[in-house]
């Protein structure tokens, strides 16, 4: 274990040499960009493009930094933004990775159309926007980013001297493959804001170690070894890390209420599949005037009453106030005992067809019952979350 640590300080310190000299004539960030609101879009669509095409970190990150630079210098439409994003990823494909995992425009194409972009790319297009990105940077794609350290930094995250809640750690092994992917979370964190571009890509890549070691609870935040290893102390880093967790904790709560929101929204839809059509259709009163529960409203809270035969039924209902007032037996009396006033003018009409018969046709409308009903499940409204890019 020693020996492999000194072997990756030894690499590093071969590494960091070169590398530090070009992170000292990287150029200046100012953000004077007029499409500030775009940037995170795009540096989403990178990070999304940039997975589905299994590019490594080195070549998404130097993708946004060069979008970046650019949107920094110049005034560009919305629509070609889209191309010099792809262009971008493209030279940082080719900077970096081998030749056969270079994407194919194809492959671009697909991807765009999946990301409901209104655009087809050509080749044509995107030469003419990769030579304009290498005249803009003088043909120098050699731009250190955080991806470019965090690999070195990884290799002392982790000591068998550490202390996991107070306690040694025991298996460091487990502890570094966790840290690797805290690492690699935050190197994401740090693409989303180009705030994080006023600092060093070396000092934004020890952030991300100490505030993995932060989320995984391990003590010290900072050990000697890794202060000499990228020549920062905590006090160096501190502002920075202060960042990254805040934006891991607000990304902890938009995925509580995510998962809080599914979650009614699961319990929503069971309560709706355990009903049948007609209690979905006619759901039950939440508010009853009638002192007693009639026969006549029992048939609609049936769920396998015939609507023809319960609509039938009501024409034929007593009037509110003899329902309230009605019998212990509870039964309905019949229209021969109503007053004449309450009983209806029944005129007779004679029809001409094959076969005569008379049809009653009430000449004054009836006293029907007022019913109330709740809500019905189509008068709800349900919202879905849609995502934009996540990366």
């Amino acid at each position: 274990m020693q020996n492999a640590l000194a072997f990756g300080e030894l690499t590093l310190f071969s590494i960091r040499g070169p590398i530090a000299k070009q992170e000292l004539k990287l150029p200046v960030y100012k953000a004077h960009s007029s499409q500030m609101g775009m940037r995170r879009y795009l540096a989403d669509l990178l990070t999304i493009l940039s997975s589905r095409c299994q590019l490594c970190p080195t070549a998404r990150h130097l993708a946004v930094y060069l979008l970046d630079l650019f949107m920094d210098r110049y005034d560009v439409a919305v629509r070609q933004l889209c191309v010099i994003s792809v262009a971008c990823l493209l030279l940082a494909s080719k900077f970096e990775e081998k030749e056969d995992r270079v994407p194919k425009l194809e492959q671009l194409n697909s991807f765009a159309y999946t990301c409901c972009l209104n655009l087809v790319l050509t080749k044509k297009d995107l030469l003419r926007m990769e030579l304009l990105l290498l005249e803009s940077f003088d043909w120098n794609l050699c731009l250190p980013t955080p991806a470019h350290y965090i690999d070195y930094y990884l290799l002392a995250s982790v000591s068998e001297t550490d202390l996991y809640n107070g306690w040694p750690v025991t298996s460091v092994t487990k502890v570094r493959a966790f840290m690797e992917k805290y690492a690699h979370y935050f190197l994401k964190v740090s693409l989303q804001d180009h705030i994080f571009l006023s600092f060093r890509p070396s000092l934004v890549a020890a952030a991300c170690v100490g505030a993995s070691r932060i989320c995984l609870e391990i003590s010290p935040s900072w050990t000697t070894q890794l202060e000499l290893l990228t020549c920062y102390s905590w006090e160096n880093l501190a502002t920075c890390i202060e960042m990254m967790l805040i934006a891991h904790d607000k990304d902890i709560k938009e995925s509580s209420k995510d998962q809080m929101t599914l979650l009614q929204r699961q319990q929503v839809m069971g309560s709706l599949v355990l009903q049948t059509p007609m209690q979905v259709l006619f759901p039950q009163s939440r508010y009853h005037p009638m002192t007693q529960r009639s026969a006549l409203l029992s048939q609609f809270h049936s769920p396998v009453q015939d609507l023809c035969s319960a609509y039938r039924d009501s024409l034929q209902a007593p009037r509110p106030s003899d329902l309230a007032s009605g019998s212990a037996s509870g039964s309905l009396r019949s229209y021969s005992s109503l007053p004449a006033r309450f009983q209806p003018v029944v005129q007779t009409v004679s029809v001409q067809g094959p076969v005569a018969m008379q049809v009653a046709i009430s000449a004054e409308p009836r006293h029907c019952l007022s019913l109330t009903y709740g809500s019905s499940y189509f008068s709800k409204h349900h919202s879905y979350a849609a995502g934009c890019f996540d990366g």
